[in-house]
């Protein structure tokens, strides 16, 4: 609304939209109304707070109500082809972004909203050069970086994605666009285990609390480690099987039960595992990844049953090493019970969170 003398109600109504209490402003704004219908400053901020309300066709009325009371508004044509956009009219927003910007040449927000709709319905250079310009305009506005990421995107343009990213961490460095693309560049590099993956998407939201993409990413990256430990669950089961001979191969059977030295050492080695394959590990993640596991078990059902299955897996294994087993049909069917649910799930369940 640079540029425009409003009126002090309209001033507070604008104040009130920031703080997004939009049905606030708007009972401001139609106080200042009831008394002044023709402030066109008014029905401008009106169809502002409109359209962040999600009421498009009523924004989009307010702001032709303002252009019908100043036609040469390029706040108005802005609004106007806000609301157009956000109705998924892009050739008549596109219209109205280019008339703001003949009226107002100087100002970033209608050339970065005409950048974003021409990769629609212009060209990747027309594009380009619009994002260029509004970035020229705003070097400091977040949303005009938001946009050229958006064009240089679409461009397949690397060196200016990068740029993009760097403006927008120096500008806020809890940016959710530019940690969210920096986490997924360094979980994406060859060789990161799930839980490196999720301290990284742990320190990103830290750094970005409400981005719900990070969040999601976390989540799926904790069940990543959640499904890892049944992979553990088998060695050691596996490990039992062994040494309490439960499949004796040719005519080589041991003789049962197992001596205590022999199976204490097995438990030994199946402390080992978990204790340096799981609850290390788990010591080390940071905060919010130890949480979310917790949290990711009470919540979702697969995440339960992966550790449920991990669980089962590794009590038969300590029963078939524990116990001093005289004969192998119980072990053999302990074995089967512990390894066929695995085995049924481990192949579909990748995707679940």
């Amino acid at each position: 609304m640079s540029g425009t003398s409003l009126h002090p109600r309209v001033e507070q109504a604008l104040e009130v939209y920031g703080m997004k209490r939009y049905e606030e402003a708007l009972a401001l704004l139609d106080r200042r109304l009831a008394e002044a219908p023709d402030d066109h400053g008014a029905w401008t901020v009106r169809a502002r707070c409109l359209t962040a309300a999600g009421r498009n066709e009523e924004g989009l009325d307010a702001a032709d109500r303002a252009l019908k009371l100043e036609p040469e508004l390029a706040d108005g044509h802005f609004m106007r082809g806000f609301a157009l956009r956000r109705m998924s009219r892009l050739p008549e927003a596109e219209q109205s972004q280019r008339e703001a910007i003949r009226l107002a040449p100087d100002r970033w927000g209608p050339r970065a909203q005409r950048a974003e709709m021409l990769i629609f319905v212009g060209t990747k250079e027309e594009a380009l050069q619009e994002a260029q310009e509004a970035v020229r305009l705003g070097p400091d506005v977040v949303d005009t970086w938001h946009t050229m990421y958006k064009v240089a995107a679409f461009n397949s343009r690397s060196d200016l994605l990068d740029e993009s990213v760097r403006q927008l961490l120096r500008i806020d460095p809890t940016d959710q666009l530019a940690v969210a693309t920096v986490t997924h560049r360094e979980v994406r590099k060859p060789g990161t285990s799930a839980a490196r993956a999720a301290d990284l998407y742990a320190g990103a939201l830290a750094a970005a609390p409400d981005s719900e993409s990070l969040r999601s990413d976390l989540d799926r990256a904790v069940y990543r480690m959640l499904r890892g430990t049944r992979w553990l669950a088998l060695l050691c089961l596996a490990m039992a099987a062994v040494t309490a001979d439960v499949f004796p191969a040719g005519g080589g059977a041991k003789e049962l039960p197992v001596d205590l030295g022999t199976r204490l050492w097995a438990l030994t080695l199946m402390g080992l595992v978990w204790g340096f394959g799981a609850w290390r590990r788990y010591r080390r993640l940071r905060t919010g990844a130890r949480l979310t596991v917790s949290v990711l078990v009470r919540r979702s059902f697969w995440p339960r049953v992966v550790l449920g299955q991990a669980t089962w897996a590794t009590l038969c294994a300590l029963l078939l090493v524990v116990l001093p087993w005289s004969e192998r049909t119980v072990p053999q069917v302990l074995f089967w019970l512990a390894l066929v649910p695995n085995l049924l799930s481990i192949t579909h369940d990748r995707d679940k969170v």
